[in-house]
């Protein structure tokens, strides 16, 4: 019988890393390496003082080929789902401010753009997009409708060959940095996305201050006052809410792969730190309780990175359904939130501090927990997949 003396992985026990291609890994540890050299430095400032450097970054993820990078064409890399996702992991690993960045420029405005916009909108932004020199956002939240957005306020009509825009759009990820916003509305027709470019009169941005979670990520409110709007201004390729969800489901595969990334992050932190941390005379690693916490991150990583990889597979081979992604984000992400918790109570006291990820990593994934569908409507989803029956009414 054979048998082998590699010593196993602790950051990945189950080698599911294995299972992926040498491309794939190549990207892993690609990103992996910016993220470790350029993100991890300086997160925890940013996050202290509340604010992303993203005019700073965009060129250098551009350079890196992140955004937008599961898109064919347009300066866009044209990668495989499951390469998507773990440049995900790795860049939650670092803070899921930066992969929210990414995911709403790529999976969200670039991906609205893609699949519904004309030629030329798609020749004027995607470009500009994938390379960094232009940063876009989705405005379809609104303050009074999150998980209902049937229902938005937001209008848009009819004036001529124009059309005029008006409402709110709220917690909305690069608002205010923005150089094109690509906005959810309703119209006669149905509900329409729009190209509203950043310096639009009638237009405006306000950052949302005051935040407990990712801190290192611009967050806004939009404003539309009677903004007019040229003809061309419409994202031609699309009229009702499948247009914006089909958009969400791409954002919301990236989570799923990302908070495996902030997941591990937390055990691998608290791992070192009880082989370090000496009380009573011995490592911290050593006594049964702290073993037991580790053990139980250690096992929730990895069926959360397994539950990645068979949903990418799912999708690069186009079997993956809503339900298959709401399964991944309930999951991996309820998960993440146990894990850095329990990786906060290893690090006593200096866990709640920033020269540590955990308590940052938690707090961000409050927030994951929320956006891109709450975990209420993702257990409807799945609830309704497995019984035929809705119960969102």
């Amino acid at each position: 019988m054979a048998t082998t003396s590699a010593r196993l992985d602790p950051a990945d026990l189950l080698a599911v890393g294995d299972l992926l291609t040498d491309e794939e890994r190549l990207i892993r540890d690609t990103v992996r390496q910016f993220a470790d050299e350029r993100i991890r430095p300086h997160v925890g400032d940013w996050f202290e003082r509340g604010v992303f450097p993203a005019r700073e970054l965009a060129p250098e993820l551009g350079k890196l080929g992140v955004l937008g990078m599961h898109l064919d064409g347009y300066g866009c890399t044209g990668s495989s789902a499951v390469a998507y996702g773990v440049a995900c992991m790795e860049l939650e690993a670092a803070d899921s401010g930066l992969r929210s960045f990414v995911s709403v420029q790529g999976s969200l405005a670039m991906r609205s753009i893609h699949a519904f916009g004309s030629e030329e909108q798609k020749q004027r932004w995607l470009p500009d997009m994938a390379a960094g020199r232009a940063i876009g956002c989705f405005g379809l939240t609104e303050p009074d409708f999150g998980s209902d957005p049937a229902n938005m306020r937001t209008r848009a009509r009819r004036k001529g060959a124009d059309w005029v825009l008006s409402g709110t759009k709220m917690w909305i990820t690069n608002g205010s940095i923005s150089d094109v916003a690509v906005v959810w509305a309703q119209t006669e027709e149905g509900v329409r996305g729009f190209l509203v470019p950043s310096g639009t009169p009638g237009f405006s941005a306000n950052d949302v201050h005051g935040k407990l979670s990712l801190r290192a990520s611009v967050t806004s409110e939009l404003v539309f006052d009677e903004v007019v709007l040229p003809a061309d201004a419409v994202l031609p390729g699309v009229t009702g809410l499948r247009g914006p969800l089909s958009s969400l489901g791409e954002a919301r595969y990236g989570i799923l792969w990302g908070t495996v990334g902030a997941a591990r992050d937390c055990y691998t932190t608290a791992l070192d730190y009880a082989k370090s941390r000496i009380q009573f005379e011995r490592p911290i690693a050593g006594f049964q309780l702290t073993q037991q916490k580790l053990v139980e991150m250690m096992l929730e990583v990895e069926k959360a990175y397994l539950v990645a990889v068979r949903i990418g597979r799912l999708k690069d081979a186009g079997q993956c359904r809503p339900a298959h992604i709401s399964f991944g984000k309930l999951n991996n992400v309820r998960a993440a939130i146990e894990i850095a918790r329990s990786a906060r109570t290893i690090l006593g006291a200096n866990g709640i501090t920033t020269e540590y990820p955990v308590l940052r990593h938690a707090n961000n994934l409050e927030s994951v927990l929320t956006y891109e569908g709450t975990s209420e409507i993702h257990t409807l989803v799945l609830g309704e997949a497995i019984t035929g029956e809705s119960a969102y009414r």
